[in-house]
């Protein structure tokens, strides 16, 4: 077990390793690996260039590893002075940065003379111009010209196609003139055989000559290449070390601790934009780079997640995102809802949500999430009654139309021969279609107004009670828990339990610790459109106080309906209720009674 002093802290709600210093990187390799945030991550796809992540790839199979992480810290500490300037993320360094005696660092250091100004600093711009230059050195490779082919490219590419079975026939017809097979006369080319013979031995000989010279281009420019790699080489090392030294200590925020993420007013290298949808910026962003993976992987992570198609209408440069709302509301959240998507470059994005992820935003959402479901409920009740009945009206005025055509042609047809049209008979008042409608309309009156009957009645008891208006109040709150209580309970577990890991596991990492967006860490992802409020505005409610006054109002009627049609005498309050009544006279012991009993 490490001896090393290592320096911990809190992220995301748990307790991890940061690196604070040059001598943290140095002593990577004692670092348990149970106390790595991340074991392994992709190469490509993230906010630190492919070519530098690819730099710590030793094996090349598209994932960096602790291990290879480690090495890496190995050997940019071999090389540089002081490792501090790792946590400067610069992609330059002075001569005197240099670690003299190291053969790696001596080798970069001579390097590095050539190219560095003045003030004896060299950066990466320069060294990859430097390397660029040097192909203009190396001549350009011998090209041989390609020899001219004996037929037109028509006949060429037919005799291609049909070469096979030319030769088998010619070959089989050659075979039966020794009795040795037999052909289909009907199958027979109709080319002549002198002539198939001579084209087969000219396109041969073209073919092998194209074929020579091909391999003799080909040679001369891998020669070449190898040159140009050969001048360069001396120039790999230092492109590596001015790579690694501006992104490695970014990585390690990102690998070791998930520090980057969890920042305020930073960005993670796998949050790759930001998301402008129903007045919120979306910072919480990542590519999809498999999108089975991450259909299967993302509902575990309890957030709210939009999955989107984003092209760039410039470029046709085309990304598939998904994106967490985790502020706000979702009422205007929808498969194919157009936004605007920036990559981390600026470039813009026409951006459509493909698919939805519902999960709960936050407790007040899900406060008021059982009204809007019942408000929804109601609305598509009505609109559906509402449709039905238009249908139905449009068809009854559609046979009354047409009745009234076939009555009238009747009468036309009748008055045509000197009759008398018969009277259409008058139907009759139907008093019991309309008693079931008056009685379903009573049964309805009668529900609700036993609602508010049994709300006042159970007020009323409290109220009888002595327990006073503080009841009542808790009588309210109580109803509101009852409607809003589960959905508020089950939304604070939810978010207890989002979880970024599902989402990075979906595009191949490793992540081996606790990655919790807890409801004061999400409002930091979603940035929500904040207006003035204007002069006329000031008294206008707000939607959440609107239906809180409603509810209450509900409550308040259903009191005053109670209080309205219960007898006068039902409880205490009432004059006949609580008047004494007088104690009987008592009868004088000396009074005779009137009646003899004996």
């Amino acid at each position: 077990m490490s001896n090393y002093n290592w320096t911990y802290k809190t992220v995301g709600g748990s307790t991890r390793v940061v690196i604070t210093s040059g001598e943290d990187i140095r002593h990577l390799g004692e670092l348990d690996q149970k106390m790595w945030t991340v074991l392994s991550c992709p190469t490509m796809g993230l906010e630190i260039a492919d070519t530098t992540l690819k730099l710590m790839d030793t094996d090349g199979d598209g994932k960096l590893r602790v291990n290879e992480i480690v090495k890496a810290s190995q050997w940019l500490c071999s090389v540089l002075r002081n490792p501090d300037d790792l946590l400067k993320g610069t992609d330059s360094i002075a001569l005197t940065d240099f670690n003299v005696g190291n053969a790696d660092a001596d080798q970069m250091l001579e390097v590095a003379r050539g190219l560095a100004g003045e003030d004896g600093i060299v950066s990466l711009a320069q060294v990859l111009a430097a390397e660029a230059a040097v192909a203009d050195t190396i001549p350009a490779a011998e090209v041989k010209p390609l020899p001219e082919a004996p037929v037109d490219g028509g006949i060429l590419a037919a005799y291609r196609e049909k070469k096979e079975a030319f030769a088998k026939y010619f070959e089989d017809l050659r075979l039966e003139e020794l009795g040795l097979a037999s052909t289909d006369p009907e199958s027979a080319p109709k080319i002549k055989k002198e002539y198939w013979t001579s084209l087969n031995e000219q396109i041969g000989a073209y073919e092998t000559e194209l074929a020579a010279v091909n391999a003799a281009n080909q040679a001369a420019a891998d020669a070449r290449n190898a040159a140009i790699a050969a001048a360069t080489a001396a120039f790999q090392p230092l492109i590596k070390l001015l790579r690694l030294k501006k992104d490695f200590y970014t990585l390690l925020r990102n690998y070791i601790s998930f520090e980057a993420f969890y920042a305020p007013n930073e960005k993670a290298i796998f949050q790759c934009g930001t998301l402008i949808i129903d007045q919120r910026a979306c910072d919480f962003c990542v590519r999809i780079q498999d999108a089975g993976a991450m259909g299967t992987f993302a509902p575990i992570a309890g957030m709210y997640l939009l999955f989107c198609d984003c092209v760039n209408p410039a470029s046709g440069k085309k990304m598939s995102i998904i994106a967490a709302v985790t502020a706000g509301d979702v009422d205007d959240l929808f498969v194919g809802k157009n936004a605007i998507f920036y990559d981390r470059s600026g470039l813009d994005y026409d951006a459509k949500v493909t698919k939805i992820i519902d999960n709960p935003i936050s407790i007040k959402q899900a406060f008021w999430s059982p009204y809007k479901k019942f408000g929804r409920w109601v609305k598509d009740l009505i609109n559906k009654s509402a449709a039905e009945k238009e249908n139905k009206g449009f068809e009854e005025m559609k046979a009354k139309a047409t009745a009234s055509m076939e009555t009238a042609k009747a009468e036309a047809a009748a008055k045509a021969e000197g009759a008398t049209p018969a009277a259409a008979a008058k139907q009759p008042f139907d008093i019991a279609k309309f008693a079931g409608i008056f009685a379903a309309i009573g049964m309805a009156m009668g529900f609700i107004g036993s609602f508010f009957v049994s709300l006042g009645t159970g007020i009323s008891n409290i109220w009888d009670g002595g327990h006073g208006w503080w009841a009542l109040i808790l009588v309210i709150i109580g109803i509101l828990l009852c409607i809003s209580g589960p959905s508020m309970f089950l939304a604070y577990l939810k978010l207890r339990e989002r979880n970024l890991a599902p989402v990075l596991n979906a595009n191949g990492w490793a992540v081996n610790a606790k990655s919790r967006v807890s409801v004061k860490f999400g409002e930091t992802l979603t940035d929500e459109a904040k207006f003035p409020l204007l002069p006329d505005q000031k008294k206008k409610l707000s939607p959440a106080a609107k239906w809180l006054i409603g509810l209450l109002a509900a409550i308040v009627v259903g009191v005053v309906v109670f209080f309205a049609l219960r007898p006068a005498d039902c409880c205490e309050c009432c004059p006949a209720a609580t008047e004494e009544v007088a104690p009987a006279e008592e009868i004088p012991s000396d009074t005779t009674p009137l009646v003899n009993i004996e």
